[in-house]
């Protein structure tokens, strides 16, 4: 008879029945016994030297069956788990059971396991084809976006208009009373309608330079500060001063100025910048490869948005609750850049952690899914992470970090598995990517 049994709980849980042989436990406690011996102190005795009758006579042999459980248990749950070739994903769960007349001392250990992902028909998936280049627009936006970058203020003798920086005074109310950060005085501000809430800005449009007036604006729903969202507030303004921006001319001059100071970030790709054709270069094989990026990271995630829905098994608990945890932790930490603790924000939000948990459950339970139907098809395509693969990410981070590469090593210390998984999980999204059937991607409806 084996001295190990196995159990199949669920499709992510297994249980071990393990015995534990009279010769093995003697011999056990005999090798604990020498040990908590050498450090014993009886009168008497030199450490080590200490008889066993004696020693359980001072400090009970109790002591030495604990640390011989101590030492035995790990080591035969190991030989178990090689044994039944189980893969546990998280400790186990452990207990020593009731002894039996007649029979040898047995404990339970209950495993998390992954399940069994039967992953098919992961080639020749669908997906819309992503531009591998930046267009024109894209190009000229940039270009646009730089020379605001380096505008000049100048005042104007005329209404504000979108796009201004206009000096105000202004006080808001809602309901006849002023609220937290609703009045400021002498403001210089960009009037743009996506960085206020509705109504504030476009009320400005048109107003003169000393002119007062009041202004209705609304406050969206999903509001961070409950106590203002959905409400109307009524602001009274006053115009002191308008400017608008003046761009410099697109030449060579101001290429030669960009491409020098490092303004455009272009400029690593181009030591040295003279004219604007040579900034419009710069700036395309910048953008050619943030497009790129973007095209394949929106790929990857329709390809895996589609197998997803094609494959359903179930996910071990133990593995949601720990990614759960992280989406916590990410959201607290989060909150931390801001000087709030998490008790507080907590309060201000009206919510408690386990709501949180609730609302993460679905986004923990797609990400624990993901990564095991990419590590199955790992498995399957025999997809590894090579020598030459790791070093290659480990001098990218030593640039990335400015560190030497020792450096990055020990600053890894226990997490290089992780990065060997991220490895494997990028090569099999190229994997997955490169081997989809790719379409045109979809044409976008006008807006009305």
């Amino acid at each position: 008879m084996s001295a190990t049994t196995l159990k199949v709980l669920d499709p992510t849980q297994v249980e071990l029945e393990i015995a534990i042989s009279p010769e093995e436990f003697d011999a056990a406690t005999e090798a604990a016994f020498k040990k908590l011996s050498r450090n014993a102190k009886v009168p008497g005795f030199r450490p080590g030297k200490v008889p066993r009758r004696v020693f359980e006579q001072q400090y009970g042999s109790a002591m030495i069956v604990d640390r011989a459980l101590e030492d035995l248990v790990p080591e035969k749950y190991s030989q178990a788990v090689d044994e039944h070739k189980i893969e546990p994903i998280a400790r186990p769960t452990m207990e020593l059971l009731p002894a039996e007349d007649g029979s040898p001392m047995r404990f339970k250990a209950v495993v998390s396991v992954r399940p069994t992902i039967d992953a098919k028909d992961y080639k020749g998936v669908e997906i819309e084809k992503q531009p591998d280049a930046a267009d024109d627009e894209d190009i000229e936006s940039t270009l646009t976006t730089m020379r605001k970058n380096a505008a000049v203020l100048v005042p104007v003798d005329r209404p504000v208009a979108l796009g201004d920086t206009a000096t105000l005074d202004y006080e808001g109310k809602i309901d006849g009373v002023p609220f937290d950060g609703g009045t400021a005085a002498g403001q210089p501000t960009e009037i743009d309608e996506s960085r206020f809430i509705p109504g504030f800005a476009a009320g400005i449009v048109g107003m003169k330079a000393g002119e007062t007036k009041e202004v209705t604006a609304t406050f969206p729903a999903d509001y961070n500060a409950k106590e203002l969202a959905g409400k109307d507030a009524v602001f009274t303004i006053t115009v002191h001063e308008i400017k608008e921006p003046e761009l410099p001319p697109l030449d060579d001059e101001f290429a030669k100025r960009v491409g020098k100071t490092g303004d455009s970030a272009s400029a690593q790709a181009t030591p040295k910048i003279e004219t604007v054709d040579e900034l419009r270069t710069a700036i395309r094989a910048r953008l050619d490869i943030a497009v790129v990026q973007r095209g394949r990271r929106t790929m990857s995630q329709e390809v895996i948005d589609k197998l997803l829905a094609t494959h359903d098994f179930p996910l071990p608990h133990v593995l949601v609750e720990r990614e759960t945890d992280s989406l916590i932790n990410d959201s607290q930490q989060y909150v931390a850049r801001f000087g709030t603790s998490w008790d507080d924000y907590l309060k201000a939000v009206g919510k408690s952690e386990e709501q949180f948990r609730s609302e993460f459950k679905d986004e923990a339970e797609k990400r624990v899914k993901t990564t095991l139907l990419l590590e199955a098809i790992a498995k399957a395509e025999k997809l590894a992470a090579t020598p030459a693969d790791i070093e290659i990410e480990l001098e990218s981070l030593s640039r990335q970090y400015n560190q030497p590469r020792e450096k990055i090593i020990e600053l890894l210390g226990a997490n290089v598995g992780a990065l060997v998984d991220g490895i494997v999980r990028t090569k099999t999204i190229d994997f997955l990517i490169d081997a989809a059937k790719l379409v045109p991607a979809a044409t976008k409806p006008p807006v009305a």
